[in-house]
């Protein structure tokens, strides 16, 4: 059995990993997607400029009520929907998903799905 401290020095690779290859061949912002152990988060970072396009939050006063929790897989869908019209009405539609080293599954896949509904292309 893996014991924490290498469970998260794999994970912390892991990230590096995919977030770098996302900065050496991508010209266009990331969507970066982060899980806490209460709230989601979501943004829009433009890695040339050095700058965040778009912010959303699960913990902001106007996020819809998703049924008790803020990061369940409900919330992770209005998360992606928040954040995509944000992103539109800033003027991007490209963008690039950084997962932060997570698995494409579950909570991950709802916001993306979500997101791309709205209009996002990744």
């Amino acid at each position: 059995m893996i014991n924490r401290e290498k469970k998260k020095e794999v994970s912390r690779k892991r990230t590096f990993r995919v977030r770098n290859k996302l900065k050496t061949f991508g010209e266009r912002p990331r969507l970066v997607f982060n899980k806490t152990n209460k709230y989601l988060i979501a943004q829009v970072v433009d890695d040339k400029q050095g700058v965040t396009l778009a912010y959303a939050t699960s913990y902001e006063k106007s996020f819809p009520e998703t049924g008790g929790s803020r990061k369940n897989k409900k919330a992770a869908e209005e998360m992606g929907k928040i954040i995509a019209q944000r992103a539109i009405e800033k003027g991007v539609k490209q963008v690039m998903l950084d997962r932060s080293g997570m698995l494409y599954h579950g909570k991950i896949a709802a916001f993306a799905d979500a997101a791309r509904e709205v209009g996002l292309e990744f």
